[in-house]
């Protein structure tokens, strides 16, 4: 069996973000990448099924030089080889395009990802990448097994769960649950010495193809400064949720 795990290189949670000048930009100055969290969780069942089922894993990342580190780290999780599309993304389209592009020459068995990435939270990729491919699709998994030719999913609905049994080759997008966070692997010395000689072929990308332009970023506004108010004044913390806070 072949997996496909779809990676994004995503900013390290305690990062600060900036924008640009011109609020035109994500600054990527001082910026700490790591593997997106809910990739994660993908890309450490797909090396679960290697061990299991005997399944070669290859990772996939679009993006520049740059992420090419992170691409290293899934290598060191257990990823037997790696592809990075030379393209910066720009939109979901895009990046599904050249996913969908590689899957397609390369003949996969089963594609996993994230059911989004934690930076721009579209949640639309995975979607696109099956129907480029015509392939089944079942998004923000909890479970997975696969039995032959088929996989069984379990999925979150409202008030439950759902059980779903799909035809490989299929698409499936998990999330947190889909294997124990105790079960995320830890890169230990000689994964990260095996990683540096595992193959990561770069590929150029089929189309510059742009269907949604961002046109511009707003930082969250600054929190507003605390006030203090003596616990025998009562009738200032009133007037303060009335007339400031207005939740009175």
């Amino acid at each position: 069996m072949k997996i496909l795990v779809c990676i994004s290189s995503v900013p390290d949670t305690t990062s600060k973000i900036n924008f640009t000048a011109d609020k035109s930009a994500f600054d990527k100055n001082g910026i700490q990448w790591v593997i997106n969290p809910l990739d994660e969780f993908a890309l450490t069942k797909a090396v679960k099924l290697q061990e299991s089922q005997g399944a070669t894993v290859t990772v996939i990342n679009v993006g520049d030089a740059a992420t090419e580190p992170v691409i290293r780290k899934a290598l060191a999780i257990g990823a037997n080889d790696a592809v990075r599309v030379n393209l910066d993304p720009k939109d979901s389209y895009s990046t599904a395009k050249e996913i969908a592009a590689v899957a397609q020459n390369g003949g996969y068995d089963l594609i996993l990802c994230g059911k989004e990435s934690i930076d721009y939270n579209g949640g639309s990729v995975p979607g696109m990448v099956a129907q480029l491919l015509n392939q089944p699709f079942v998004n923000a998994s909890v479970g997975l097994d696969v039995n032959g030719s088929e996989a069984t999913a379990v999925r979150e609905i409202e008030g439950g769960k759902e059980t779903i049994s799909v035809k490989l080759p299929a698409v499936i997008a998990g999330q947190k649950g889909l294997v124990d966070e105790k079960d995320l692997i830890i890169p230990n010395m000689r994964g990260i010495m095996s990683a540096r000689t595992k193959p990561l072929q770069v590929v150029e990308p089929t189309s510059s193809e742009v269907k949604v332009q961002g046109v511009s970023y707003d930082s969250v506004p600054p929190r507003a400064a605390v006030k203090m108010v003596s616990p025998d004044n009562l009738d200032e913390l009133v007037r303060l949720l009335h007339e400031e806070a207005k939740v009175i």
